[in-house]
């Protein structure tokens, strides 16, 4: 496989990071914040598929959720939680200081899907290191891009965009849920 169709696969794996980056960021998050999450989501973005490759097959055939299933229990949960976080917000910047976990939480969500690709590119793949570069490289860029256009959105209408961006990630939540 060569680096073009890596680079196409790791936009697609990103995709979610960036859709989900514009909700997140309307929590008005700290610069800092910001790019704190986009690296944690571009680390995630590199060992998933490698650890794909390397134990994947035994991991999905032991795991008794589908990878989406569980996907979409950490959105509710991201979602009634930026809900709830909705009430502290006014023009002040929110940092994952003491949400931690919720970060961690966020990045290894968008980053299930790179698992089970790892395990498809590593029948065909013979550097996986590669493909990790290349995906973390793009969803940390994608994550990032994510996070700041949210930003914007969260300046111009406020806490109604994280009202929506909550319910958003809720119904995406139920989605991934309920997928057959």
């Amino acid at each position: 496989m060569d680096l073009v169709h890596l680079i196409l696969i790791g936009i697609s794996l990103s995709m979610d990071a960036f859709s989900l980056s514009m909700i997140y960021g309307t929590l008005n998050l700290e610069r800092k914040s910001i790019v704190f999450l986009s690296f944690l989501v571009g680390v995630f973005h590199f060992f998933m598929p490698i650890l794909g490759g390397m134990i994947g097959s035994f991991v999905l055939a032991s795991f008794f959720l589908h990878p989406d299933h569980f996907a979409g229990i950490i959105f509710l949960i991201l979602a009634f939680e930026m809900l709830f976080n909705s009430k502290e917000l006014g023009e002040k910047k929110v940092s994952f200081a003491g949400g931690f976990w919720q970060a961690i939480l966020f990045a290894f969500s968008v980053s299930l899907d790179s698992f089970s690709v790892g395990i498809g590119l590593s029948m065909d793949q013979e550097n996986m290191i590669l493909c990790g570069v290349v995906f973390s490289l793009i969803s940390a860029m994608f994550t990032y891009v994510g996070l700041k256009f949210g930003k914007k959105l969260s300046l111009k209408f406020g806490k109604i965009a994280n009202v929506i961006g909550s319910i958003l990630l809720f119904l995406l939540g139920l989605q991934y849920l309920f997928s057959f």
